[in-house]
Protein backbone atom coordinates (compact mmCIF):
# COMPACT_ATOMS: atom_id res chain seq x y z
CA UNK A 1 0.00 0.00 0.00
CA UNK A 2 2.80 2.38 0.89
CA UNK A 3 4.19 1.98 -2.62
CA UNK A 4 1.13 3.79 -3.96
CA UNK A 5 2.36 7.00 -2.34
CA UNK A 6 5.25 7.06 -4.82
CA UNK A 7 2.78 8.33 -7.38
CA UNK A 8 2.07 11.51 -5.39
CA UNK A 9 5.15 13.53 -6.47
CA UNK A 10 4.71 12.21 -10.02
CA UNK A 11 1.12 13.51 -10.13
CA UNK A 12 2.34 16.78 -8.61
CA UNK A 13 4.97 17.08 -11.34
CA UNK A 14 2.39 16.52 -14.07
CA UNK A 15 0.10 19.16 -12.54
CA UNK A 16 2.97 21.64 -12.28
CA UNK A 17 3.73 20.84 -15.92
CA UNK A 18 0.24 22.07 -16.88
CA UNK A 19 0.83 25.57 -15.47
CA UNK A 20 2.27 26.82 -18.77
CA UNK A 21 -1.14 26.39 -20.41
CA UNK A 22 -2.80 28.74 -17.90
CA UNK A 23 0.10 31.21 -17.76
CA UNK A 24 0.21 31.51 -21.54
CA UNK A 25 -3.54 32.20 -21.75
CA UNK A 26 -3.55 34.80 -18.98
CA UNK A 27 -0.41 36.55 -20.22
CA UNK A 28 -1.88 36.82 -23.72
CA UNK A 29 -4.94 38.49 -22.15
CA UNK A 30 -2.92 41.22 -20.43
CA UNK A 31 -2.36 39.79 -16.93
CA UNK A 32 1.09 40.66 -15.58
CA UNK A 33 3.23 38.13 -13.62
CA UNK A 34 2.56 39.55 -10.14
CA UNK A 35 -1.21 39.76 -10.65
CA UNK A 36 -1.14 36.23 -12.05
CA UNK A 37 0.61 34.99 -8.90
CA UNK A 38 -1.91 36.77 -6.66
CA UNK A 39 -4.79 35.08 -8.48
CA UNK A 40 -3.07 31.70 -8.25
CA UNK A 41 -2.39 31.95 -4.52
CA UNK A 42 -5.45 33.81 -3.23
CA UNK A 43 -7.94 31.52 -4.96
CA UNK A 44 -6.04 28.48 -3.66
CA UNK A 45 -7.06 29.47 -0.12
CA UNK A 46 -10.60 28.26 -0.88
CA UNK A 47 -9.90 24.61 -1.89
CA UNK A 48 -7.32 24.26 0.90
CA UNK A 49 -9.82 25.62 3.47
CA UNK A 50 -12.48 23.22 2.16
CA UNK A 51 -10.02 20.33 2.48
CA UNK A 52 -9.38 21.28 6.12
CA UNK A 53 -13.11 21.56 6.88
CA UNK A 54 -13.70 18.11 5.40
CA UNK A 55 -10.70 16.59 7.18
CA UNK A 56 -10.33 18.13 10.64
CA UNK A 57 -11.18 21.69 11.70
CA UNK A 58 -8.48 21.49 14.38
CA UNK A 59 -5.95 21.88 11.56
CA UNK A 60 -6.74 25.60 11.57
CA UNK A 61 -5.04 25.88 14.96
CA UNK A 62 -1.38 26.90 15.09
CA UNK A 63 1.13 27.87 17.75
CA UNK A 64 3.22 31.01 17.83
CA UNK A 65 6.44 29.06 17.25
CA UNK A 66 4.97 27.60 14.02
CA UNK A 67 4.95 31.00 12.31
CA UNK A 68 8.68 31.16 11.37
CA UNK A 69 8.45 27.90 9.38
CA UNK A 70 5.27 29.05 7.66
CA UNK A 71 6.99 32.31 6.70
CA UNK A 72 9.97 30.37 5.31
CA UNK A 73 7.62 28.21 3.23
CA UNK A 74 5.82 31.34 1.99
CA UNK A 75 9.06 33.07 0.99
CA UNK A 76 10.18 29.92 -0.85
CA UNK A 77 6.89 29.67 -2.78
CA UNK A 78 7.08 33.33 -3.83
CA UNK A 79 10.78 33.06 -4.65
CA UNK A 80 10.26 29.91 -6.70
CA UNK A 81 7.49 31.46 -8.80
CA UNK A 82 9.20 34.81 -9.34
CA UNK A 83 12.57 33.25 -10.23
CA UNK A 84 11.01 30.68 -12.54
CA UNK A 85 8.87 33.30 -14.30
CA UNK A 86 11.92 35.53 -14.82
CA UNK A 87 13.92 32.56 -16.05
CA UNK A 88 11.23 31.65 -18.59
CA UNK A 89 11.06 35.25 -19.80
CA UNK A 90 14.82 35.69 -20.34
CA UNK A 91 16.13 32.29 -21.49
CA UNK A 92 14.67 29.44 -23.58
CA UNK A 93 11.83 27.63 -21.81
CA UNK A 94 13.67 24.35 -22.30
CA UNK A 95 16.74 25.60 -20.43
CA UNK A 96 14.58 27.07 -17.64
CA UNK A 97 12.99 23.64 -17.15
CA UNK A 98 16.40 21.97 -17.00
CA UNK A 99 17.64 24.43 -14.38
CA UNK A 100 14.53 23.84 -12.24
CA UNK A 101 15.05 20.09 -12.51
CA UNK A 102 18.37 20.48 -10.67
CA UNK A 103 16.40 20.95 -7.42
CA UNK A 104 17.13 17.35 -6.27
CA UNK A 105 20.82 18.26 -6.02
CA UNK A 106 20.03 20.92 -3.43
CA UNK A 107 17.45 18.72 -1.71
CA UNK A 108 19.87 15.82 -1.27
CA UNK A 109 22.50 18.16 0.18
CA UNK A 110 20.09 19.98 2.52
CA UNK A 111 18.38 16.75 3.62
CA UNK A 112 21.78 15.30 4.49
CA UNK A 113 22.66 18.36 6.59
CA UNK A 114 19.32 18.84 8.38
CA UNK A 115 17.82 15.33 8.53
CA UNK A 116 20.77 13.01 8.10
CA UNK A 117 19.23 11.41 4.98
CA UNK A 118 21.93 9.30 3.36
CA UNK A 119 23.21 10.31 -0.06
CA UNK A 120 23.44 6.80 -1.48
CA UNK A 121 25.01 5.80 -4.78
CA UNK A 122 21.59 4.64 -5.98
CA UNK A 123 20.06 8.06 -5.28
CA UNK A 124 22.87 9.85 -7.08
CA UNK A 125 22.67 7.60 -10.14
CA UNK A 126 18.89 7.95 -10.39
CA UNK A 127 19.12 11.71 -9.91
CA UNK A 128 21.74 12.11 -12.64
CA UNK A 129 19.78 9.90 -15.05
CA UNK A 130 16.59 11.86 -14.36
CA UNK A 131 18.29 15.24 -14.85
CA UNK A 132 19.97 14.07 -18.06
CA UNK A 133 16.61 12.76 -19.24
CA UNK A 134 15.08 16.17 -18.49
CA UNK A 135 17.89 17.78 -20.45
CA UNK A 136 17.04 15.67 -23.49
CA UNK A 137 13.28 16.17 -23.08
CA UNK A 138 13.56 19.96 -23.23
CA UNK A 139 15.57 19.85 -26.47
CA UNK A 140 18.15 22.29 -25.13
CA UNK A 141 20.97 20.20 -26.64
CA UNK A 142 19.43 20.73 -30.07
CA UNK A 143 19.23 24.52 -29.83
CA UNK A 144 21.69 27.37 -30.12
CA UNK A 145 22.42 28.41 -26.53
CA UNK A 146 24.89 31.22 -27.37
CA UNK A 147 24.39 34.63 -25.68
CA UNK A 148 22.08 33.39 -22.94
CA UNK A 149 21.65 36.11 -20.24
CA UNK A 150 23.36 35.25 -16.95
CA UNK A 151 20.40 36.67 -15.04
CA UNK A 152 18.12 34.05 -16.60
CA UNK A 153 20.46 31.22 -15.65
CA UNK A 154 20.82 32.52 -12.08
CA UNK A 155 17.03 32.86 -11.84
CA UNK A 156 16.58 29.25 -12.95
CA UNK A 157 19.07 28.03 -10.36
CA UNK A 158 17.38 30.26 -7.78
CA UNK A 159 14.01 28.66 -8.55
CA UNK A 160 15.52 25.21 -7.98
CA UNK A 161 17.06 26.34 -4.68
CA UNK A 162 13.80 27.87 -3.44
CA UNK A 163 11.93 24.66 -4.31
CA UNK A 164 14.51 22.58 -2.44
CA UNK A 165 14.33 24.79 0.66
CA UNK A 166 10.51 24.62 0.55
CA UNK A 167 10.59 20.82 0.59
CA UNK A 168 13.05 20.80 3.48
CA UNK A 169 11.07 23.40 5.47
CA UNK A 170 7.84 21.47 4.82
CA UNK A 171 9.42 18.24 6.02
CA UNK A 172 10.67 20.01 9.14
CA UNK A 173 7.18 21.36 9.79
CA UNK A 174 5.62 17.92 9.22
CA UNK A 175 8.13 16.31 11.58
CA UNK A 176 7.13 18.86 14.24
CA UNK A 177 3.52 17.66 13.99
CA UNK A 178 2.02 20.08 11.48
CA UNK A 179 -0.36 18.80 8.81
CA UNK A 180 0.15 19.44 5.08
CA UNK A 181 -3.08 21.44 4.84
CA UNK A 182 -2.09 23.66 7.77
CA UNK A 183 1.29 24.43 6.22
CA UNK A 184 -0.20 25.39 2.86
CA UNK A 185 -3.20 27.28 4.25
CA UNK A 186 -1.23 29.77 6.32
CA UNK A 187 1.61 30.03 3.79
CA UNK A 188 -0.83 30.97 1.02
CA UNK A 189 -2.62 33.51 3.23
CA UNK A 190 0.69 35.19 4.02
CA UNK A 191 1.68 35.23 0.32
CA UNK A 192 -1.67 36.69 -0.79
CA UNK A 193 -1.41 39.54 1.74
CA UNK A 194 2.14 40.37 0.63
CA UNK A 195 1.14 40.44 -3.06
CA UNK A 196 -1.91 42.72 -2.67
CA UNK A 197 0.03 46.02 -3.14
CA UNK A 198 1.58 44.68 -6.37
CA UNK A 199 -1.68 43.39 -7.87
CA UNK A 200 -3.59 45.13 -10.68
CA UNK A 201 -7.33 44.95 -9.99
CA UNK A 202 -8.07 46.46 -13.41
CA UNK A 203 -6.28 43.56 -15.14
CA UNK A 204 -8.35 41.06 -13.14
CA UNK A 205 -11.68 42.75 -13.96
CA UNK A 206 -10.70 43.05 -17.62
CA UNK A 207 -9.83 39.35 -17.82
CA UNK A 208 -13.03 38.25 -16.05
CA UNK A 209 -15.22 40.61 -18.11
CA UNK A 210 -14.34 38.72 -21.32
CA UNK A 211 -16.60 35.87 -20.17
CA UNK A 212 -17.40 35.97 -16.43
CA UNK A 213 -18.48 32.35 -16.05
CA UNK A 214 -15.72 30.73 -18.12
CA UNK A 215 -13.08 33.09 -16.71
CA UNK A 216 -14.06 32.25 -13.13
CA UNK A 217 -13.95 28.52 -13.84
CA UNK A 218 -10.62 28.98 -15.59
CA UNK A 219 -9.10 30.83 -12.60
CA UNK A 220 -10.35 28.22 -10.11
CA UNK A 221 -9.01 25.34 -12.21
CA UNK A 222 -5.71 27.17 -12.72
CA UNK A 223 -5.21 27.77 -9.00
CA UNK A 224 -6.36 24.30 -7.96
CA UNK A 225 -4.54 22.14 -10.50
CA UNK A 226 -1.35 24.14 -11.07
CA UNK A 227 -0.79 25.11 -7.43
CA UNK A 228 -3.00 23.81 -4.59
CA UNK A 229 -3.20 20.12 -5.52
CA UNK A 230 0.44 19.66 -6.64
CA UNK A 231 1.75 21.39 -3.51
CA UNK A 232 -0.53 19.24 -1.34
CA UNK A 233 0.54 16.04 -3.09
CA UNK A 234 4.26 16.85 -3.01
CA UNK A 235 4.10 17.85 0.66
CA UNK A 236 2.04 14.78 1.63
CA UNK A 237 4.62 12.57 -0.10
CA UNK A 238 7.19 13.75 2.46
CA UNK A 239 5.31 11.69 5.06
CA UNK A 240 6.16 8.49 3.21
CA UNK A 241 9.57 8.99 1.57
CA UNK A 242 12.82 10.90 1.78
CA UNK A 243 12.64 14.49 0.56
CA UNK A 244 15.45 13.70 -1.90
CA UNK A 245 13.51 10.86 -3.51
CA UNK A 246 10.32 12.95 -3.66
CA UNK A 247 12.12 15.80 -5.41
CA UNK A 248 13.66 13.46 -8.01
CA UNK A 249 10.24 12.03 -8.86
CA UNK A 250 8.69 15.50 -9.14
CA UNK A 251 11.55 17.01 -11.15
CA UNK A 252 11.43 14.10 -13.57
CA UNK A 253 7.66 14.23 -14.02
CA UNK A 254 7.31 17.97 -14.73
CA UNK A 255 9.33 18.15 -18.01
CA UNK A 256 7.70 14.89 -19.11
CA UNK A 257 4.30 16.48 -18.55
CA UNK A 258 5.33 19.54 -20.54
CA UNK A 259 6.36 17.25 -23.40
CA UNK A 260 3.02 15.42 -23.34
CA UNK A 261 0.90 18.59 -23.04
CA UNK A 262 2.89 20.21 -25.84
CA UNK A 263 2.17 17.24 -28.09
CA UNK A 264 -1.54 16.95 -27.24
CA UNK A 265 -2.51 20.64 -27.10
CA UNK A 266 -0.04 22.35 -29.41
CA UNK A 267 0.96 19.51 -31.79
CA UNK A 268 4.60 19.94 -30.78
CA UNK A 269 6.17 16.71 -31.99
CA UNK A 270 9.08 15.46 -29.82
CA UNK A 271 12.39 14.81 -31.54
CA UNK A 272 14.10 11.41 -31.16
CA UNK A 273 16.38 12.87 -28.46
CA UNK A 274 13.37 14.23 -26.56
CA UNK A 275 11.69 10.82 -26.70
CA UNK A 276 14.90 9.17 -25.44
CA UNK A 277 14.96 11.66 -22.58
CA UNK A 278 11.37 10.77 -21.71
CA UNK A 279 12.28 7.06 -21.56
CA UNK A 280 15.39 7.76 -19.46
CA UNK A 281 13.37 9.82 -16.99
CA UNK A 282 10.75 7.09 -16.62
CA UNK A 283 13.50 4.50 -16.13
CA UNK A 284 15.12 6.61 -13.39
CA UNK A 285 11.81 6.90 -11.53
CA UNK A 286 11.15 3.16 -11.83
CA UNK A 287 14.64 2.40 -10.49
CA UNK A 288 14.08 4.80 -7.60
CA UNK A 289 10.68 3.27 -6.91
CA UNK A 290 12.18 -0.21 -6.61
CA UNK A 291 14.97 1.15 -4.39
CA UNK A 292 12.53 2.92 -2.07
CA UNK A 293 10.28 -0.16 -1.90
CA UNK A 294 13.23 -2.42 -1.10
CA UNK A 295 14.16 -0.13 1.79
CA UNK A 296 10.81 -0.62 3.53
Amino acid sequence: MKRLYLILPILAGFMFGSSGIFVRTMTQNGVDPTTLLFLRFSIAIIPIAIAILLTDRKLFKIKLDDIPLFIICSICIIGLNLCYNNSMNTIPLSLAAVLLSTAPIFVLALAYVFFGEKITQKKLICMLIAIFGCLLITGVLEENTISIPLSGILSGIGAALFWAVYLIASKKSIDSGKHTFTILFYSVIFISIVLIPFTSISQITQFVSINPLLATIFLVVHSTFSFALPYILSTVSLNYMDSGISSIFLSGAEPSAALIFGFILYSELPTPLMFCGFILTIMAMIMLSKYDNAKQ
